[in-house]
C-alpha cells in the first residue's frame, strides 16, 4: 500500500518525528501499522482506525483512552482488596450517570458500541438462524443495531426494542411498522412477551446478583417456549491470552461486571430458570449462549 515518511506525518500532527517513529515502532511489533525505515504504512488492523472503515473501530479505541477509563487502574489495587470498584473519587455517581453528564464521552461511546456490535454482527447472523421467531426482544440493545439486522434477514419477524427511557427518547425514529420501542429498568420493569430474547453484552456489566436479576426478569416474561440468546465475550478457562481476560479486570475495575467462562454463564442462567441448551462460537470473537425456558415462569 501507499507509505508516507514519518517525518510528514510529524509535521501534520505536530509531533516530534523521532517519537512518533518509536511509538509507530511499537504499534508495527503489535501488527498495527507497517514501518519500514523511515515510512509507515496502512495495513488490514490499522485500516480499522479510520471512520471509513465498514467496521470501524477507532470511536472504541478512542472510548478505551478516556480518562475516566485509565484512572480505573489508579486503584485497582483497592479494587481488587475491596472486592467492587473502588471509583468513589473517580465516577461518584456511577459510570452510566457520568456517561450521561459528559454528552462528547457519551457520544463517543455510543459510536464505539455502534462500531463494536457492527464488527460481531455478521458472525452472529451466519451462527444462528433467525427465521423461525415471529417476535423477537432486543434487551439493552441501545441503537438497535443488532436487531436491525437481524429483522433484515428474518422478513416475517417484528422486533422489539427495550432499553432506558432516555435512549428510546434518543432513538425514537428507530420506530417502525416492524419495531417496536419500549423504555424502562431490565432490572425490574414487566418486558412484553417475545419469542426470542437478546442479551448482547448485557451480563458482563453487573455483578451476579444483579445479572441474576436480569435474566430472572426475562424469564418472568418469556413465554415457555421462549428462547434467550446470551452473546459475549466468553473468558476462557485456561491461562492462555485472550481479549476476555483483559476486558475482564476493566469490567471489574469500572463496573463490578465481569466476563465469565460458560460454567459461570451456566450457574447464573440455571438460577435465573433458563436452561443452556448449546453454545456457539462465531467468527467475531463473541459467543451465542442459547437457552430455553426451564419450569414455569418465574415470580
Amino acid at each position: 500500500g501507499v507509505s508516507n515518511p514519518v517525518d510528514a506525518l510529524a509535521t501534520k500532527l505536530g509531533a516530534d518525528a523521532g517519537c512518533l517513529q518509536r511509538l509507530l515502532r511499537l504499534l508495527a511489533a503489535h501488527g498495527i501499522f507497517v514501518l519500514d525505515g523511515e515510512r509507515v504504512a496502512h495495513n488490514e488492523a490499522s485500516l480499522l482506525l479510520r471512520d471509513d472503515h465498514p467496521q470501524s473501530l477507532r470511536a472504541f479505541v478512542r472510548m478505551l483512552g478516556f480518562d475516566v477509563n485509565w484512572r480505573v487502574f489508579e486503584v485497582l489495587e483497592a479494587s481488587v482488596r475491596q472486592g467492587h470498584p473502588a471509583t468513589a473519587g473517580i465516577v461518584p455517581d456511577g459510570y452510566w450517570q457520568h456517561l450521561a453528564a459528559n454528552p462528547r464521552q457519551a457520544a463517543i461511546f455510543n459510536a464505539a458500541m455502534t462500531g463494536k456490535t457492527h464488527a460481531h454482527v455478521a458472525g452472529i447472523l451466519r451462527a444462528f438462524d433467525f427465521t423461525p421467531f415471529r417476535r423477537i426482544g432486543d434487551i439493552g440493545g441501545g441503537r438497535g443495531h443488532l436487531l436491525h439486522s437481524v429483522l433484515d434477514i428474518a422478513p416475517a419477524a417484528r422486533g422489539l426494542l427495550f432499553d432506558q427511557p432516555h435512549v428510546i427518547e434518543e432513538n425514537h425514529a428507530l420506530a417502525s411498522e416492524r419495531i417496536e420501542l419500549v423504555g424502562g429498568d431490565f432490572f425490574m420493569d414487566a418486558l412484553p412477551d417475545c419469542d426470542l430474547y437478546l442479551l448482547m453484552e448485557i451480563v458482563h456489566d453487573w455483578p451476579d446478583p444483579q445479572a441474576v436479576a436480569i435474566l430472572r426478569n426475562v424469564r418472568r416474561a418469556a413465554p415457555a417456549d421462549a428462547r434467550l440468546l446470551v452473546i459475549e465475550e466468553l473468558r476462557s478457562e485456561g491461562s492462555e491470552l485472550d481479549w476476555a481476560k483483559t476486558l475482564d479486570v476493566l469490567m471489574l475495575g469500572l463496573l463490578g461486571g465481569r466476563q465469565r467462562t460458560v460454567d459461570e454463564h451456566r450457574a447464573l442462567l440455571d438460577e435465573a430458570g433458563w436452561r443452556v441448551e448449546r453454545v456457539i462460537g462465531t467468527t467475531g470473537g463473541t459467543s451465542i449462549i442459547e437457552v430455553v425456558a426451564a419450569g414455569p415462569r418465574q415470580r
